[in-house]
């Protein structure tokens, strides 16, 4: 990493949920302000009411109007909203929404001018925050109609990769939506993901099947036979290393995730269960396949522990760790790219003669 520390745009999320407790927990880690300038988009008025309320060591914020004014040794706090909003911790309301959104928007604009290296969002309430600014299922595919790019969800740990085929949609409709196309469309965004972000030369990435036993050979469902089977040999033939699928339970269940440097899950849940009972506490939300960085923690707004100091804040220091991580990794891999190394002169392979081994 260069001795310049890389700004982290920090969306405020929802603010009746834990966001600004994981915020203010994970900035009060020490290293922080040694490896990045942390600026905080939401507002100072709510942040001193969570503050209180959680009976936490005051902060103090570098106000600034955007990005470019963030200062390298503080927190930074750009305010998105009026003095007058309200705070009501645990309660899904229309006020909280809004304000999750405006601080998202100006987060995102800092990120797509600049201002700002990489974004970390705090959980939204996804019902609370639709509004004409902001009609979609979730942080996901906001980011993607505004930064452009196609987009995959995928759950990081130390244990393992998860990415999901489909995201927010109904489990009724997953059938219906999964296409030989998609499949093979994901696996080149996590395959690509994979060796960019990650610096994995050659992945290894499993897929599950959608039905049980992966449909038993057609017995229990065609989707494995007709359609990810084929989207598996598909990517093979671009050298993808894809292989599957494989039966859910039985995958996890055996510990074979383990051989493995990422896996395909065909839908939110069938991915996200098991990379949550594995690694909750030091889970990361990435998005993969945009021309920016954006991370956040593995958990929603918890609206039911609000206010009451218990939060666990390891998932969101993660997220802002892997953001950092993933953005390095991507600048040196792109400087490889390039400056690739030129070939060595054959002399100098050959070595001397006293080196021979006998």
């Amino acid at each position: 990493m260069s001795n310049e520390r890389l700004k982290v745009a920090i969306s405020q999320g929802d603010i009746n949920g834990i966001g600004y407790e994981v915020i203010f927990k994970a900035l009060a880690d020490p290293a922080i302000l040694e490896i990045c300038t942390p600026v905080i988009y939401g507002s100072s008025k709510v942040a001193a009411y969570h503050r209180k309320a959680l009976n936490l060591q005051a902060i103090t914020f570098n106000n600034v109007k955007d990005g470019s004014e963030a200062h390298a040794k503080r927190v930074n706090m750009v305010n998105c909203l009026d003095d007058d909003v309200r705070v009501e911790l645990g309660k899904a309301t229309d006020i909280g929404g809004k304000a999750a959104f405006l601080a998202l928007e100006a987060a995102v604009r800092d990120l797509k001018s600049g201002l700002v290296d990489v974004l970390v969002t705090a959980p939204i309430n996804k019902k609370v925050i639709q509004s004409e600014q902001f009609s979609f299922p979730g942080h996901t595919e906001y980011l993607a109609d505004q930064l452009g790019g196609k987009p995959l969800m995928l759950l990081v740990s130390d244990l393992l990769r998860v990415g999901v085929v489909t995201g927010h949609i109904p489990l009724n409709e997953v059938s219906s939506r999964l296409s030989k196309d998609l499949i093979v469309e994901k696996l080149r965004i996590l395959n690509t993901s994979l060796k960019d972000d990650f610096t994995i030369r050659r992945p290894r990435i499993a897929l599950l099947g959608l039905n049980p036993h992966a449909g038993d050979n057609g017995l229990l469902g065609r989707e494995e036979n007709d359609i990810i089977i084929p989207a598996i040999n598909a990517a093979k033939e671009e050298g993808i290393m894809a292989f599957g699928p494989f039966p859910a339970d039985g995958f996890f269940g055996g510990d074979t995730y383990k051989k493995f440097d990422a896996i395909l899950a065909m839908y939110h849940d069938q991915g996200l269960i098991p990379f949550k009972t594995l690694a909750f506490s030091t889970g990361v939300n990435y998005t993969a396949g945009l021309p920016f960085i954006r991370t956040s923690p593995d958990h929603g707004t918890a609206y039911e522990i609000t206010g009451q100091n218990v939060a666990d804040a390891q998932s969101f220091l993660s997220a802002i760790y892997l953001a950092i991580d993933i953005y390095n990794s991507r600048t040196g891999n792109a400087k490889l790219k390039e400056n690739p190394l030129k070939p060595a002169d054959a002399s100098s392979l050959a070595g001397d003669e006293n080196d021979k081994i006998e």
